[in-house]
C-alpha cells in the first residue's frame, strides 16, 4: 500500500511537473512576442495613436464638401445610391454592397434619390450629397488608425507602426480617393479592416490566448470584413488569399507546438473554418438577398438578365404578365439571346458602313427593351396567315423588323468584326425580300412538330441558304454601329451563343397564361447575378479616346486622373516623396530578407547538431529583426498579390486600382524604415527618423492643391504657379 501510494505520488509529481514546463513554455512565448517597444511608456503609444487620428481628421474632413458638383465616377455610383432608394433594379459588374453603403447613408442623411447623376462637373444645386460623401470619406479616413493598429500587432513596434500610418496618411493620393461617394474607400476599408483582423488573431494566438472571448470576437470581425471586401468588388478575392495563407502559416505553427496536444490543431482549424469560410460564405448570400429584396422595380439593367429573373421584377413587361403559351404566325415578338447576359436581337434605320459588307440595315444585339427589338413572324412563302397557325420545330419563317419593315437577312458577305462569320442584315421594303430571307426553326432537343413556346423554348434559326445559324458575338461594334452587339451567322451550327428565347409574344388570337409560375428563386437568381456580372467585368474594354493606364505605370506615379474641372480642379496623383521611396524600399526589403536568410542558412549549416539543440535563444535584438522581417514578408506578399495578378488582366484598368496593393506597400516602408534605422546608434536613429517625417510632411503641404484644389493656369502654362510640382511630363494638373 505504501508503495502504491508512493507510485501515486510520483506519477502526480510528474504531471505537475509536465504542467509546471508547459507554463513556462508558455509564459518564455509569450514574453518573446511581447512588443520591441516595452521600454517605452505605454504613453507614447496612445500619444502617437492620438495624434495620427487628429491628423487623419483633420485632412480627410477639411473641406470635404467641396467642390459641390459631380466629380469623375460620382455620376456612377451617386446615380447607383439613388436608385437603391428608388429600389430601381440596375446592372452593375461589382458586386452590391458598397453600393448599398452609398445609398444607405445617403436616405439616412436626407436624400430622396432624385438627382440625376448625368455627368461630372454638374452642380448638386442643394441636393443633399453631403451625407453620402462624408460616409465614404469616413471609411477612407479609418484606413490610417487601422494600419497603424495592424503593423503594431505584426511587429510591436510604435516606430514601424507610427511611419506605416504616416505613408498613408500623408499620401496625397489616397487622401483623394477616400474623400468622393466611390467604391474605393469601403473596398480599402473592407480590406485594411481584415488585414488587421488577421494580425489580431496571429498575436493572440502567439501569446497562448486562443479560444478566450478576444479570440473569438476579433476571428469573427476578421471573417466578416473578408466578406464584406468580396461583396464591394471582386479583386477582394486577393485579401481572402492572403488570410488564408497567413492563416495556413499560424496552424502550421500550431502543429509545430509540440507543448500542445494534436486536438488543439484540430480545434483551431475548426474554428477558422467556420469563422473565414462559413461565416463569410452565408454574409456574402445574405447581402445578395437583401440586393435583390431592395431592387424588385424594373429599370434599365432589366435586359441584362434573363427572361425568367426579369419576371420578379415590379413593372417589367414580364412580371406577373400575362400572354399566350405558344408562339403562332402573326404574333410579334422580341428575341432574347440565351447566353448569360445575352441582349435582344435589335435593329434600326442605320446601315453598315462602307466596308464593313453589303450597305444593308445594322442588326445588332441591345441590352435595353426598346421598340426596334420588336420583330413580326411570317411565313417563309405568303405576308399573312388568316387563320390561327403554330409555329414548330423545322417551319422555315421570315422575320420583319416592325419599325422599319425589312426582314431578317444573310448573305455571303464577311461579318463587320468576325470576319470567319456571314453579315446579317435587314433587307427588302415593306416586308418584301429574297430567298435569302428565310430562317428555319429549330428547338433545341426538339422533335417534329413540337411547338415553340413563350420564355420555355430555347430555339436556333438556321438559315436556309447559307448553311449557317444566327448569332451574337462577344464583339462589340465601333461607334457607327452605337457600340452594340455584333450579331452574324455562323457556319459552326453548334455555336453556343446561337440559342435564343421569344420573351414578349403579341397575339390576340391565342388565349394568355400567367407567367409567374416561370419566375425563378433566389438560388437561381444569384448564379445567374454572378455569371452576368463576370461576363460584363470580361467585356469592359476601353473606349475610342479613353484615358487608361497599364500596371506598369502605376507604382512609379507615372500619370494620374483628373477628378474634377472647371475652377475647382482636383488631380488623383500619388505623393511622389512616398510613392518613390516606396519603391525604394521594396528593394531594400527582397535584398535585406535574400541576405538575412543566406546568413541564417549558413550559421545553421556551420552548427554541429548537437550544438544546434544545446544553443541558448537568441538576443532580443536578433528576435526583435526576425520579427520585423517576418511582418514585413507577409506585407510584401499582400502588395504582390493585390498588384501582381492585373498583368493577366484582359479588362480595361484605371490608376485607381493600384491603391488596396498601396497600402500594403506603404506598411513594408514603415517596417523597413523602423529595421534599417534600428542598427544605428541612437542619435543617429532619431536624426533620420526625424527627417523622414518632415519629409513626408513638408511633401504632403507641397502637394495638397491636387486634394484640395487647383485654380488659375494648368501646370504647362505660361506664368502657372503650379510649374514647380511638375515633376515629370506626363503629369497633367
Amino acid at each position: 500500500m505504501v508503495t502504491t501510494v508512493a507510485a501515486g505520488e510520483k506519477e502526480r509529481s510528474g504531471s505537475e511537473q509536465a504542467a509546471e514546463n508547459v507554463s513556462k513554455m508558455s509564459s518564455r512565448k509569450s514574453k518573446a512576442d511581447e512588443p520591441s517597444d516595452k521600454s517605452e511608456p505605454k504613453s507614447w503609444w496612445w500619444l502617437l495613436f492620438g495624434v495620427i487620428l487628429l491628423l487623419t481628421i483633420g485632412t480627410r474632413f477639411y473641406n470635404v464638401t467641396v467642390p459641390d458638383h459631380v466629380c469623375w465616377d460620382e455620376t456612377h455610383f451617386g446615380k447607383m445610391g439613388s436608385w437603391y432608394i428608388n429600389r430601381t433594379f440596375f446592372f452593375d459588374v461589382h458586386p452590391p454592397l458598397g453600393k448599398m453603403l452609398i445609398g444607405l447613408s445617403g436616405y439616412l442623411t436626407g436624400y430622396d434619390g432624385t438627382y440625376p447623376f448625368d455627368k461630372p462637373g454638374d452642380k448638386y444645386n442643394g441636393t443633399h450629397y453631403e451625407g453620402m460623401r462624408i460616409f465614404c470619406t469616413a471609411l477612407g479616413a479609418a484606413v490610417v488608425p487601422m494600419s497603424f493598429h495592424t503593423v503594431w500587432d505584426m511587429t510591436g513596434s510604435l516606430t514601424a507602426s507610427t511611419f506605416a500610418a504616416a505613408y498613408i496618411l500623408f499620401d496625397i493620393g489616397m487622401l483623394i480617393l477616400n474623400r468622393y461617394i466611390l467604391l474605393d474607400p469601403p473596398l480599402i476599408f473592407f480590406m485594411t479592416a481584415s488585414v488587421m483582423g488577421m494580425a489580431r488573431v496571429s498575436r493572440l494566438t502567439r501569446e497562448a490566448a486562443s479560444f478566450t472571448r478576444a479570440w473569438w470576437v476579433w476571428l469573427a470581425f476578421t471573417g466578416a470584413m473578408l466578406a464584406c471586401t468580396i461583396s464591394v468588388k471582386f479583386v477582394g478575392l486577393f485579401v481572402v488569399l492572403l488570410v488564408g495563407l497567413h492563416t495556413a502559416s499560424d496552424l502550421w505553427d500550431v502543429l509545430g507546438d509540440l507543448s500542445l496536444p494534436i486536438t488543439h490543431t484540430v480545434r483551431q482549424l475548426a474554428a477558422r473554418a467556420v469563422t473565414l469560410i462559413v461565416l463569410p460564405v452565408l454574409l456574402y448570400a445574405s447581402f445578395f438577398y437583401i440586393h435583390l429584396a431592395v431592387l424588385n422595380r424594373s429599370g434599365s439593367g432589366d435586359g441584362f438578365y434573363s427572361s425568367g429573373f426579369q419576371s420578379n421584377l415590379v413593372g417589367n413587361s414580364l412580371y406577373n404578365v400575362s400572354m399566350p403559351r405558344q408562339v403562332a404566325y402573326g404574333a410579334v415578338v422580341t428575341l432574347k439571346n440565351h447566353k448569360t447576359g445575352g441582349g435582344y436581337l435589335h435593329s434600326h434605320n442605320h446601315l453598315y458602313p462602307k466596308g464593313f459588307g453589303a450597305r444593308q440595315q445594322q442588326v445588332t444585339t441591345y441590352s435595353h427593351k426598346d421598340e426596334n427589338n420588336r420583330w413580326l413572324i411570317k411565313p417563309y412563302d405568303k405576308q399573312t396567315v388568316e387563320n390561327v397557325t403554330l409555329i414548330r420545330h423545322g417551319d422555315l419563317v421570315r422575320l420583319e423588323h416592325v419599325q422599319t419593315r425589312r426582314n431578317l437577312h444573310s448573305h455571303r458577305e464577311q461579318g463587320p468584326v468576325t470576319k470567319k462569320h456571314l453579315q446579317v442584315t435587314c433587307y427588302g421594303e415593306e416586308g418584301q425580300g429574297d430567298t435569302n430571307d428565310v430562317w428555319m426553326v429549330q428547338i433545341v432537343g426538339g422533335k417534329a412538330g413540337q411547338v415553340v413556346e413563350t420564355v420555355t423554348s430555347r430555339l436556333t434559326f438556321y438559315h436556309y441558304i447559307e448553311r449557317c445559324v444566327l448569332t451574337t458575338t462577344n464583339k462589340q461594334l465601333p461607334k457607327w454601329g452605337f457600340e452594340q452587339q455584333e450579331v452574324t451567322c455562323n457556319p459552326n451550327i453548334r455555336d453556343k451563343a446561337a440559342q435564343w428565347n421569344v420573351e414578349d409574344n403579341q397575339f390576340d388570337k391565342l388565349p394568355s397564361v400567367n407567367f409567374q409560375v416561370y419566375a425563378p428563386g433566389f438560388i437561381s437568381r444569384f448564379f445567374e447575378s454572378h455569371a452576368v456580372m463576370l461576363q460584363g467585368n470580361a467585356g469592359l474594354k476601353p473606349k475610342e479616346g479613353e484615358v487608361t493606364s497599364r500596371p506598369w505605370q502605376w507604382p512609379i506615379n507615372y500619370r494620374g486622373q483628373f477628378f474634377s474641372g472647371s475652377d475647382h480642379r482636383v488631380y488623383l496623383l500619388g505623393n511622389p516623396i512616398i510613392w518613390w521611396s516606396n519603391l525604394v524600399f521594396l528593394a531594400l526589403f527582397l535584398i535585406i530578407f535574400g541576405v538575412e536568410i543566406i546568413r541564417y542558412q549558413r550559421n545553421s549549416a556551420a552548427s554541429p547538431p548537437d550544438t544546434a539543440r544545446t544553443c541558448p535563444a537568441p538576443p532580443a535584438a536578433d528576435a526583435t529583426k526576425w520579427k520585423l522581417l517576418r511582418a514585413a514578408v507577409w506585407l510584401f506578399g499582400g502588395w504582390l498579390i493585390h498588384y501582381l495578378p492585373f498583368y493577366a488582366m484582359g479588362r480595361v484598368l484605371y490608376f485607381h486600382h493600384y491603391f488596396p496593393a498601396l497600402v500594403f506597400n506603404s506598411m513594408l516602408a514603415g517596417v523597413m524604415l523602423d529595421y534599417i534605422t534600428g542598427r544605428l546608434p541612437g542619435w543617429l536613429r532619431h536624426a533620420c527618423l526625424g527627417t523622414a517625417m518632415a519629409g513626408l510632411v513638408y511633401s504632403f503641404v507641397l502637394f495638397s492643391p491636387l486634394a484640395y484644389g487647383m485654380s488659375g493656369p494648368f501646370s504647362h502654362e505660361p506664368n502657372s504657379t503650379l510649374a514647380s510640382l511638375k515633376w515629370l511630363s506626363s503629369w497633367e494638373f
